[in-house]
């Protein structure tokens, strides 16, 4: 492509759309009281407009220029390895921990995240590749404690495109479905969209979030949960000739945001695109998860097309389907003014916000993403159900 063209094509790609009722900022949209009280507390200017939006110049329009944008290898260390198995110091310090399924979530009471010593955060590492997803309520979290607390678990995802928290060189992602339905997102009753739908986040990148910590801030007073479910539970629902089967494949995995073709950039937009084991091994537990989602994986490596998409659908049936496998969480504290967080593993699970309360009262809340090795299988590793020495029926 000529400079000039694509010169052209960059800054046709830049210009802001209107947006439904009038909103051309984020700015005139109205922070929720208890996010207010949140931000202000801890220094958070949002008065210059909230949320912070990326630099247009720094945001990728060509497909090109997003592969690149993170694309070398990094090491990982994860912080599980360093635990404590029988987390003393964690469930010690607690006033209740509490198991909210047999197979996933639980719940520790009494604690702030903001407090917690090094020996603490290592048994949570390892709590959170056990378990699932870990929930605290009644958090006093200033943003930057959130941060800081992601970047003891490692890299922490500054995402190009997503709209942040106005602290510090990014990294603390804002969820706040009214900014997204002042954009013109069409959401209501029959039309939930956003995050209600089954998804694993990020799994185009070349090495996807591990740990992922939602703090919200503002909750409806009914309704609002979300609901995760188990990556590790649902390869151990699958056959064992399946399983052997499906071993060793990969899938291919689009990103959410699209990008123009530098070469063709008239054709449309296309999403980046990458490959990943359809089975994956958690490197704490050495537990195999089934590493897949309806929103985000598009086929399996090596099948034709109508194959991959019957093989694809019971695998997303086997997560959506089995109840026994989920959690639903409600996230209102117990404390009014203080926030609830959960802290889940994103690499061994989906997640699903429920619309219910179809953005009548608002929801508010704060996420950082810590990025995690490169997905890969063990083929010595074991499954959940194998390695507890519970029944395979």
């Amino acid at each position: 492509m000529t400079t000039e063209l694509e010169q052209t094509v960059r800054k046709l790609a830049t210009l802001k759309p209107q947006v439904k009722g009038g909103l051309d900022q984020a700015g005139a949209l109205q922070l929720p009281e208890s996010t207010k009280v949140r931000f202000e507390k801890y220094g958070v200017d949002y008065a210059r407009g909230y949320p912070e939006i990326p630099v247009t110049e720094k945001i990728p329009i060509f497909v090109d220029e997003a592969e690149q944008f993170r694309n070398e290898l990094f090491e990982v260390d994860d912080r599980g390895k360093y635990a404590d198995p029988e987390k003393k110091a964690l469930f010690g310090a607690a006033k209740e921990v509490k198991h909210l399924t047999k197979h996933i979530g639980t719940e520790i009471v009494g604690l702030q995240l903001s407090e917690l010593n090094d020996k603490q955060k290592d048994e949570l590492a390892l709590l959170i590749a056990e378990r699932v997803v870990v929930y605290f309520r009644d958090q006093d979290l200033d943003p930057r404690k959130q941060l800081e607390l992601g970047k003891y678990f490692g890299p922490v995802e500054i995402h190009p495109q997503a709209p942040r928290v106005p602290v510090g060189e990014g990294g603390i992602s804002v969820i706040w479905m009214d900014l997204a339905k002042s954009k013109g997102l069409d959401l209501s009753f029959k039309r939930g969209g956003g995050t209600a739908h089954w998804h694993t986040d990020l799994t185009h990148e070349l090495q996807p979030p591990g740990i992922t910590h939602l703090h919200n801030d503002a909750i409806p007073d009914v309704g609002g949960d979300t609901v995760w479910v188990s990556g590790y539970a649902a390869f151990d629902k699958l056959s064992p000739s399946l399983q052997k089967f499906l071993e060793g494949k990969k899938a291919t995995y689009r990103s959410l945001h699209t990008y123009l073709d530098r070469e063709n950039p008239l054709k449309g937009r296309k999403p980046v695109v990458r490959e990943h084991p359809i089975i994956r091994t958690h490197p704490v537990t050495g537990w195999k998860s089934l590493f897949i989602n309806r929103a985000y994986t598009t086929g399996i490596v090596g099948l034709e097309a109508e194959e991959s998409k019957v093989i694809l659908e019971y695998l997303f049936s086997v997560f959506e389907k089995n109840l026994d496998i989920q959690v639903r969480f409600n996230w209102k504290p117990s404390k009014k003014g203080l926030g609830t967080s959960a802290l889940w593993d994103n690499r061994i699970s989906q997640h699903y916000a429920v619309w219910d309360h179809e953005g009548l009262e608002p929801r508010h809340g704060t996420r950082v993403s810590t990025l995690a090795e490169v997905p890969y299988l063990d083929p010595n590793s074991k499954s959940q159900r194998e390695s507890l020495g519970l029944s395979l029926d």
